[in-house]
């Protein structure tokens, strides 16, 4: 599993989900992201933000790349609920 925060540098600096890659949207606008050139395209990727908008919009970029297995944790709180779960 990846798990991708897709905040701002300094929203991630202050706190993220532990193991968490930090990946901002501007990133994903201009094509798929290096950091994920060689993922499977069945890799389950969780991806969260602080609302579920940033996330949700690169979800779905993507899925234009191919991508099945993605879900949106919606926020940092969620994320780490679902992980311990």
């Amino acid at each position: 599993m990846i798990i991708i925060d897709t905040r701002s540098p300094l929203e991630y600096q202050a706190s993220h989900v532990p193991g968490a890659i930090n990946i901002a949207p501007e990133q994903f606008m201009v094509g798929l992201p290096p950091e994920l050139a060689h993922t499977p395209k069945d890799e389950h990727i969780v991806l969260y933000c602080r609302s579920g908008a940033r996330s949700n919009t690169c979800s779905h970029i993507l899925s234009t790349h191919g991508f099945t297995n993605i879900t949106n944790g919606i926020n940092e709180g969620h994320v780490t609920k679902m992980l311990t779960t």
